[in-house]
């Protein structure tokens, strides 16, 4: 084959891969593949500084199932973050730890994250190879240190033969560490819901009467913080609700020090919504009937109220119901059962 001809066929499988909205990334495998989806907005995580491989995604979904990263070795990541409930966990409102220890937040649904800028409900995280250290080193969820993390890796069976086989070095450090979870992360993609095979046209993407609805109403008046496709702004926002006076959280404010981030919490993906109850940063709501309430009885006015919020709401009960059953579209099957991202026994 002469070079040229060979140089344009590979150019022209680039545009086909373009044109279909995915990227592959070369491993010995060639199983690993990180989809953006047509009409997608850019990816904001850099794949340059942290090549996926098939060893690479493997090292990290054994260290996420892995209790050996909490001190006692009793909590893992997946003890927070259960693939049924996109990732979060759906038994309590606040996160649990070792030892019994109890958070004072919900824990976020992990899903999309090479979209975000920033992670957490107070934004204190602005990197996804960072994101791991917060709960391995808070004294309610891990309350360990990554240099302990490293040491006990380090002399646990099959791990420096892992190490090696992701990152072609059997000594193991705290950033391959974060590396490798953050390969198995970001390939927690959530992109195929029936509502978006309505969007794409796609068989199974039928709606309802009640659901075109639902996304109608959703439109006028959800849409300004929950932008599609992506179903968030990634900003933070006030929504008027009352402060817990027992956890006496500030949200943002607690990162920023600006007294104009008091209460304000980051807005989070209504993708698989349905299976990721409760609701709000502490979990105090059990049902979407009782947020949807909350949007047109209980917001609480105040100086950093969200400017979306200062206009009362208006909906009767059938269009709350409506905007549930639309909101239902949003559960990605597909995402919640990908046996990629199950727990591998050994």
């Amino acid at each position: 084959m002469k070079v040229g001809y060979w140089k344009y066929s590979m150019f022209c499988c680039l545009v086909i891969l373009i044109a279909i909205g995915s990227v592959s990334f070369d491993n010995k495998t060639d199983d690993i593949r990180f989809v953006i989806p047509k009409d997608w907005p850019k990816p904001v995580y850099n794949f340059s500084k942290n090549k996926l491989t098939q060893a690479g995604f493997e090292l990290g979904r054994k260290l996420f199932y892995d209790p050996i990263l909490s001190r006692d070795g009793t909590i893992s990541c997946a003890s927070c973050h259960a693939q049924w409930s996109g990732f979060t966990h759906g038994d309590h409102g606040l996160s649990h730890g070792i030892e019994g220890r109890k958070g004072k937040r919900n824990s976020l649904t992990l899903f999309n994250l090479a979209w975000n800028k920033s992670f957490m409900w107070d934004g204190g995280v602005n990197h996804l190879e960072v994101q791991p250290l917060a709960p391995i080193t808070n004294n309610a969820e891990m309350g360990n240190t990554l240099e302990q993390v490293v040491k006990t890796l380090d002399t646990a069976k099959g791990y420096r033969a892992r190490f090696y086989e992701a990152f072609g070095d059997s000594t193991i450090t705290g950033q391959h560490v974060l590396k490798a979870i953050a390969q198995f992360l970001v390939m927690f993609e959530s992109f195929n819901s029936r509502y978006d095979k309505y969007v794409r046209k796609e068989p199974g993407g039928e709606m309802t009467e009640k659901e075109l609805s639902g996304l109608r109403l959703f439109r006028q008046n959800c849409e300004s913080c929950h932008k599609e496709p992506l179903f968030t702004n990634y900003e933070f926002e006030n929504i008027g609700l009352a402060p817990d006076d027992s956890l006496k959280d500030y949200g943002r404010m607690t990162i920023t020090g600006d007294p104009g981030d008091s209460l304000k919490f980051r807005v989070p993906s209504l993708r698989n919504i349905m299976v990721s109850y409760p609701y709000m940063h502490d979990g105090r709501f059990n049902t979407l009937l009782q947020v949807m309430d909350h949007y047109t009885d209980g917001i609480i006015a105040g100086p950093t109220l969200a400017n979306e919020l200062k206009t009362p709401m208006i909906l009767t009960l059938q269009d709350k119901q409506d905007i549930i059953v639309f909101l239902k579209t949003l559960t990605d099957k597909e995402f919640l059962i990908d046996s990629r991202l199950r727990e591998v026994r050994e």
